[in-house]
């Protein structure tokens, strides 16, 4: 398993017999005994809360898998995490709202810095002796900054890092040409949603890096010649970190409802989750863009026990233009567009009867809503529904089988 981009900005939560585990700069595999869990080339790393995260997965004998980190990883210095502040300070300097949200972990300066060729890469840790050289020139970018960390300091802390972390460092491409000649399975993890992608997601509002299909195998090393499927992840609701328009936002008793059902916090800041409808548009949009052969809807349990359950199919423009499958590019157009609804009814509460009775007949026991509304999904981004999560345990997701249903659903028209 390859975790192919992002940084310590994005927490992925695994819900384990021994409890939950939030993972931020690791691959998912390395929970699994005999798989290895790969930090790709695509990735910019923070080594000093890598090193905190591979310490508490061992204290927690959660470590099962292999752990490996690219050599081609670019490494976050403190001098980006400076660098983060200063620029979304600046930005709310010049427009009160201006800001992006980032975390500011540090993420973009990372990836500003390895664009400009002149970034840190795992490799110069493990084999430093070029590294104070080019420390040299990454200071020389950075003299705006107020307070940076010495110098001669820093070289030592990351030349002492690199030999902790050396046992993980290594070339990742070969290893994973060869487990692809040899027939083994190959999962590339992203970290973002498609929507935050650099170039197709809501710029500025947006991360630094492409949590795209094709962004997964720049940040990997794997051919396109060797993907076999493409699995897109969405919720049954919609939701957002940080700033940026949000058309479909619920404000008010329900979008705290939704907030407080579904725990919506960022696994790795705790920042609350701004909560909506589900977006058709933006489904549809990322379904042509990472060409998914299929979807996995999940939070459906957050949904269960409401009447009726609005979809956005569309937005409707200033000028009383309909828009259905691809979003403004400018964020202050999106800004501006109202969401079409069309409302679902809805289906029972998730009580735990209902949870082990679909554990135990699988498909057959999803409620008739909820099968209308995997359906109407299906039929409108036309991407089979295959799998369905009602929980956070690894026994709340279901498998619909390949090429599930994709009947065809008629609703009742809606507007707000």
């Amino acid at each position: 398993m390859v975790r192919t981009g992002g940084g310590p900005n994005a927490g992925h939560t695994i819900v384990l017999p021994q409890g939950k585990v939030v993972l931020h700069q690791l691959a998912c595999g390395v929970l699994r005994e005999g798989v290895t869990g790969i930090s790709g080339p695509g990735m910019v790393i923070d080594p000093v809360t890598l090193e905190s995260e591979i310490l508490e997965l061992r204290q927690r004998e959660l470590l099962k898998g292999e752990l490996v980190i690219s050599e081609r990883a670019h490494v976050i210095l403190p001098l980006h995490t400076l660098e983060d502040a200063w620029e979304e300070d600046l930005r709310v300097s010049k427009n009160p709202t201006g800001s992006v949200g980032t975390t500011r972990r540090g993420i973009g300066p990372a990836y500003a810095d390895r664009y400009a060729r002149w970034g840190i890469r795992m490799v110069d840790l493990v084999h430093p002796a070029d590294l104070g050289q080019k420390l040299d020139l990454l200071y020389a970018t950075k003299t705006f900054l107020k307070d940076p960390p010495g110098r001669d300091q820093l070289e030592a802390a990351l030349t002492e890092m690199g030999s902790r972390l050396a046992m993980y460092v290594r070339p990742t491409e070969p290893m994973l040409w060869n487990a692809i000649t040899e027939g083994q399975s190959v999962l590339l993890e992203s970290a973002q949603s498609a929507l935050l992608d650099i170039d197709f997601g809501m710029y500025p509002f947006v991360t630094s890096s492409h949590p795209t299909a094709a962004g997964a195998l720049v940040g990997s090393g794997i051919p396109p010649s060797e993907l076999d499927e493409v699995l897109g992840v969405a919720k049954a609701y919609a939701t957002r970190v940080g700033a940026g328009p949000f058309p479909t936002e619920v404000g008010g008793e329900m979008g705290e409802y939704l907030a407080r059902e579904g725990e919506e916090r960022g696994a790795t800041t705790g920042r609350p989750r701004r909560c909506g409808w589900l977006d058709l548009v933006l489904l549809r949009y990322v379904c042509r863009l990472n060409g998914f052969t299929s979807l996995a809807i999940t939070k459906a349990d957050v949904l269960g026990g409401l009447d009726e359950i609005p979809i956005c199919v569309g937005y409707r423009t200033e000028s009383g233009d309909t828009i259905t499958d691809y979003p403004p590019t400018l964020a202050s157009d999106y800004a501006r567009v109202t969401p079409i609804y069309e409302k679902f009814p809805g289906w029972p509460t998730f009580t735990s009867r209902l949870r082990e009775k679909i554990r135990r007949e699988g498909a057959a026991a999803v409620p008739g809503g909820l099968k209308r509304f995997l359906h109407f999904i299906a039929q409108e981004t036309r991407v089979p529904v295959e799998y369905l999560g009602f929980g956070a345990g690894r026994e709340d997701t279901l498998w619909l089988g390949r090429g599930a249903p994709t009947h065809p659903v008629t609703i009742t028209p809606w507007t707000s």
